[in-house]
């Protein structure tokens, strides 16, 4: 799989790396080893920096954290509660137990990336993300306020008025899904699994929330596409596997949700510079460039894995923009 979705991943020179894998990546060994497995199997030629991240558990070992930290080979922590989306049912049950390793974070400087969301039955999967920020975000933002939390793939109008709420130390990303479709593409007229994602599509109003806040200029939002290839056999079944990838078309359908709220002074930002002023990181040197096409630009509908053809994000209308070089 890794082998076959890399080259689709092109148009980045660095990611964030989630570390859901089975067995997850816990230790600062495994995110090494991880990180070796995919430099090994880039294309010749492709020049990509995976940035590796930790799935928090209710065992993490702070110092070893910190050490994976201190020695450069980790960017972040990723917290997942336990059973919120693929591979988290290692993530946390009882936040308590993970407050020792938060308290070190806050003291070295290394982000927290949140999937934000309860897990609870009783909770409406469309209500899961107000409801995490309630119960959990919110006192955690208070009582460790030193912290730096990223609130990964923001799809409501609640987060986004939580991280405006903040004066520090708190950011968001969106993903390309999220600022094109709404659940009525993934339900009306027929279920559509290649749109299946957790956090789960929201009603167009969240969307509209969502793009007003990514083409408005604010440094604390910026781009995650939590690209998540998953063959279609896994996805196309009776109970298909959560995630859509994006990673070939990304830029393109940005560029094209830039352009229809008339902000494409502000995509730079949002690509390029935001993320990386919020995690500490220089800017890339080289530059990207895209192109409007008049007519709707082609491109491949999966892409081939030895695990099978992996589905390319096609929310089912033109688009336009293309990365040229």
């Amino acid at each position: 799989m890794m082998r076959g979705i890399l080259p689709g991943s092109s148009d980045f020179a660095r990611a964030i790396v989630m570390p859901n894998l089975v067995p997850p990546v816990v230790t600062g060994a495994q995110a090494a080893a991880y990180r070796d497995r995919i430099l090994a199997a880039l294309p010749d030629g492709q020049d990509f920096t995976p940035l590796m991240t930790l799935y928090l558990t209710e065992g993490t070992d702070p110092d070893d954290v910190a050490a994976a930290h201190a020695s450069g080979l980790i960017t972040a922590v990723k917290l997942y509660p336990a059973g919120a989306t693929t591979n988290s049912d290692s993530g946390v049950r009882d936040f308590r137990n993970v407050i020792p390793v938060l308290e070190r974070m806050a003291e070295i400087g290394l982000p927290l990336c949140v999937h934000g969301e309860v897990t609870d039955r009783e909770i409406d999967i469309f209500d899961r993300e107000a409801v995490f920020i309630d119960r959990v975000l919110a006192p955690l933002r208070r009582d460790l306020p030193e912290l730096r939390i990223v609130m990964e793939h923001v799809t409501t109008a609640d987060g986004i008025d939580f991280v405006k709420s903040q004066d520090r130390n708190t950011a968001a990303t969106f993903t390309v899904q999220h600022l094109v479709l709404s659940r009525n593409d993934m339900l009306v007229g027929g279920i559509r699994p290649h749109f299946y994602c957790l956090p789960i599509l929201k009603r167009d109003r969240h969307r509209a929330a969502l793009r007003a806040a990514a083409t408005g200029g604010d440094p604390r939002f910026f781009i995650g596409t939590d690209s998540a290839p998953h063959a279609r056999h896994t996805k196309e079944n009776a109970c298909g596997c959560a995630g859509v990838f994006s990673a070939p078309v990304a830029l393109g359908w940005l560029a094209q949700v830039f352009e229809e709220e008339d902000a494409l002074a502000a995509f730079e930002g949002f690509v390029s510079r935001n993320g990386p002023a919020f995690y500490g990181r220089p800017v890339n040197t080289e530059r990207t460039r895209l192109r409007r096409s008049p007519t709707p630009v082609s491109f491949p509908a999966t892409l081939e894995t030895g695990d099978g053809p992996v589905v390319v994000f096609d929310p089912g209308r033109p688009l336009h923009w293309h990365v040229i070089d």
